[in-house]
């Protein structure tokens, strides 16, 4: 029977930039294989060729999904193993910290012809800085989108009852932990639950809460308190000994979207838009911090201001995803490029040469 396979995001087109949190989940891992090489190299199919075969032996995988197309994995986990592979190229370089012991490089441009590239090399200059000024003014349009947010978390954050806010935190505590404690370190993993993508928002919710027994759905506006909340928990988590993923929201890495703790079943979540989603089993229930956290007849007091700083908002939003679209297309033509100076056989060799190894490692266990 195939193993679980479990989707998330490691790094992210946010804000703040590209956000790497790549280093808190490979953390800890024996074996992780780093790909290097250009775009169209088949770093992507290596990745999924991999994580099917072993998804398919029985052993449950994490497949870290590439922010800047949807189509592609960036890297894959065997936690059972404490193997790990991962494109190791820029936005996300992985810095190892015993090269040959734990990380080994895998260099994927030794299957490329030098030959036709340097035929190529005004174009291909030419191309890679379009896609990265496109990357630099999606980052910039993020920046100033924040900055309206912040404008319009104002009218929630004027209005609110922290003290309520911290009475439902402390509420939660309680009966999330039930007053249990495990004597261990806990194991905290930061990672997205979703991303801003060429395609526009996407989230990997469902999985990442399938078989969980609850599920707490955060309602609420900008500036309610749902971050701060969060934090909270995550800390209570660990501070209690129990593993806790943490999940980061994609559009600004600073604040929180989700936390999971597997070892009591729970997942606790924004679920507002872009990660909209609303209880659909038994386990599933709403926490409204708008009810609870702002005052009374605040969406109607500033209904006007509230929905022209919205439309503000979206339409940042909108320009910044334009401008991730658009790299992708320069992205797009730099890989019709090195696929055609592409030998996969080699690529091939290397997949045999990895899997080879991992069976060593799995036959050890």
């Amino acid at each position: 029977m195939a193993g679980k396979v479990l989707n998330y995001y490691a790094g992210g087109n946010t804000a703040r930039g590209f956000y790497s949190l790549y280093e808190s989940n490979i953390e800890g891992l024996d074996r992780i294989f780093i790909l290097k090489g250009g775009p169209g190299t088949g770093k992507s199919s290596l990745i999924k060729k991999i994580g099917k075969a072993w998804n398919e032996k029985g052993y449950d995988i994490e497949l870290l999904h590439c922010s800047s197309d949807t189509n592609s994995v960036d890297g894959l986990i065997i936690r059972e193993l404490g193997v790990g592979i991962v494109d190791g190229t820029a936005p996300h370089v992985i810095e190892p910290k015993a090269p040959g012991a734990i990380e080994e490089y895998v260099n994927l441009g030794e299957a490329w012809n030098s030959s036709f590239l340097k035929e190529y090399k005004a174009e291909i200059v030419e191309l890679a800085q379009k896609k990265k000024q496109a990357y630099q003014a999606a980052y910039q349009t993020f920046a100033r989108a924040l900055k309206v947010h912040d404008d319009w978390e104002r009218y929630y954050i004027h209005n609110m009852n922290f003290e309520a806010a911290n009475e439902l935190t402390l509420s939660l505590v309680d009966s999330l932990f039930e007053g249990k404690s495990l004597d261990k370190k806990a194991d905290v993993r930061h990672r997205f639950l979703g991303a801003a993508t060429p395609v526009g928002a996407r989230d990997c919710v469902p999985n990442l809460t399938e078989g969980l027994t609850n599920r707490y759905f955060i309602k609420g506006r900008p500036g309610s308190g749902k971050s701060t909340m969060l934090k909270k928990l995550a800390k209570a988590a660990e501070d209690k000994g129990f593993d806790v993923e943490v999940y980061h929201c994609g559009f600004d890495p600073y604040s929180l979207d989700m936390i999971i703790c597997r070892e009591l079943g729970f997942a606790i979540f924004d679920s507002t838009a872009p990660h909209e989603y609303f209880p659909e089993r038994e386990g599933d229930s709403i926490i409204d911090m708008y009810e609870t956290t702002i005052r009374n007849g605040t969406d109607e007091r500033y209904e006007k201001e509230i929905q022209a700083v919205k439309d503000r908002y979206s339409e940042s939003m909108q320009k910044a995803i334009g401008k991730l679209a658009e790299a992708k297309t320069w992205h797009e033509k730099l890989e019709a490029i090195y696929v055609k100076a592409m030998d996969y056989s080699v690529v091939d060799e290397w997949t045999k040469k990895i899997q080879a190894e991992i069976e060593e490692i799995a036959e050890s266990k």
